[in-house]
């Protein structure tokens, strides 16, 4: 289109790189602070110069929400693209902020119908994202800190592994009243049933075997020093772990009550068998979002799912590979529902049956699943209509033949 402006910015924490492009020349080169001041210069300057569309290297954060509040058209373009098409317009291999920028500017212009334009998705949608995204970061740092604990007891003191996780909560109630096995010491099954009942232990293994279990346990040989310093580390690895072990049940409840008031629940939740399971329909509408026109076919959900292979040819070689560049969060939901609805859905048991009879081990297998669960879900998601097994083609096919 002649005279479209578009523009690029090079995005970072402190300062951004704008640079406006017409006709393949870049007519403004300036800075903006990250503050509210730049952000809403830049929000203005552009829409005062009628730019028709912005490319930048993120696809959420504050800035890129105040230019689609500006009302400008926001594209998503992922850094390795933007490295890809730096040699488009240089032939030295050299990397600058002010030069990403007119990359960028450029991609808008000449390439825009192969990028996604972002669309804000509703409240309620945000709201769950932040949830769901901050409690798998707290779940991340939980799963680094309990191998750490584990670790240190496997070190000096096996005995103390006595329970089914190391980082749930009785069992750090536990390491933090005996830290070490000099304060183990004389504990018999009187004491630790006391213990078990102070801590509300809901387990069903009783006093008298857990007590059997220390005893059976490797005896550490550390003298007294390192076992002075490992029974500090212990300390400090259980107080580390005991508030981020609360947040998580924290947010798990709140994205409990997140999830029951989102509108898209009713089309997630019939997908598991139970009606509680709360985390993973919840991660799916977070990041799948509430914008219909985001994914315009289930092509387009299961390659952002990262359930479609990326496929290879050059002259006779013709193979598939693993997707690398997907949302990586919903990947793992995708992954996850397949995984779980394998033991009784009778249409996802057979659809893995099938596909390991074919020579693809687990994660392939699990793959394969989670590409047919995207055509379900696609369609309910698109035709906002919940999961219905009686609306479910392949599964009535396969009832019909008696699977």
């Amino acid at each position: 289109m002649a005279g479209t402006r578009t523009a690029g910015i090079d995005w970072a924490s402190e300062a951004h790189e704008v640079c406006i492009s017409e006709e393949g020349r870049a007519t403004q080169r300036f800075s903006v602070t990250h503050e509210e001041r730049g952000i809403l210069e830049l929000a203005a300057r552009l829409t005062r110069l009628r730019v028709a569309r912005v490319a930048i290297e993120r696809p959420d954060g504050v800035l890129v929400e105040r230019l689609l509040a500006a009302g400008l058209e926001v594209l998503a373009i992922h850094p390795n693209q933007v490295k890809a098409a730096r040699a488009r317009y240089a032939v030295a291999h050299g990397k600058s902020d002010r030069f990403d920028a007119y990359v960028l500017a450029e991609l808008a212009r000449t390439d825009a119908h192969r990028f996604r334009v972002l669309v804000p998705d509703g409240d309620q949608t945000k709201a769950l994202r932040a949830l769901t995204r901050a409690r798998e970061d707290l779940v991340g740092a939980r799963v680094e800190l309990a191998n750490q604990l584990r670790a240190q007891l496997g070190a000096f003191w096996p005995g103390a592994l006595i329970f089914a996780e190391v980082d749930s909560p009785i069992s750090l109630a536990f390491l933090k009243r005996y830290p070490s096995p000099a304060e183990a010491k004389g504990l018999g099954a009187g004491r630790m049933a006391a213990f078990l009942t102070r801590n509300s232990y809901s387990g069903r293994t009783d006093a008298a075997e857990l007590v059997g279990r220390i005893k059976a346990a490797p005896q550490g040989t550390a003298g007294p020093e390192e076992q002075r310093a490992r029974r500090a580390v212990v300390l400090g690895l259980v107080a580390a772990l005991t508030p981020i072990v609360a947040q998580i049940a924290e947010l798990s409840a709140q994205i409990r009550s997140a999830l029951a008031a989102h509108p898209d629940a009713a089309i997630f939740r019939p997908l598991f068998r139970d009606p509680k399971t709360a985390i993973c329909p919840a991660t799916l509408i977070a990041e799948i979002g509430d914008c219909r026109g985001r994914y315009p076919t289930e092509a387009a959900l299961a390659a952002d799912a990262g359930m479609s292979p990326v496929a290879l040819e050059s002259g006779k070689l013709r193979v598939a590979t693993f997707r690398r560049a997907c949302d990586k969060r919903l990947r793992s939901a995708v992954a996850t529902l397949a995984d779980t609805t394998r033991h009784w859905h009778p249409w996802a048991k057979e659809v893995y049956r099938g596909a390991r009879a074919r020579g693809q081990d687990h994660p392939h297998a699990i793959r394969t699943l989670g590409r047919a669960w995207i055509r379900v879900l696609w369609r309910c998601w698109r035709d906002e209509v919940p999961y219905d097994p009686r609306r479910h083609g392949n599964f009535n096919r396969l009832q019909t033949a008696g699977g």
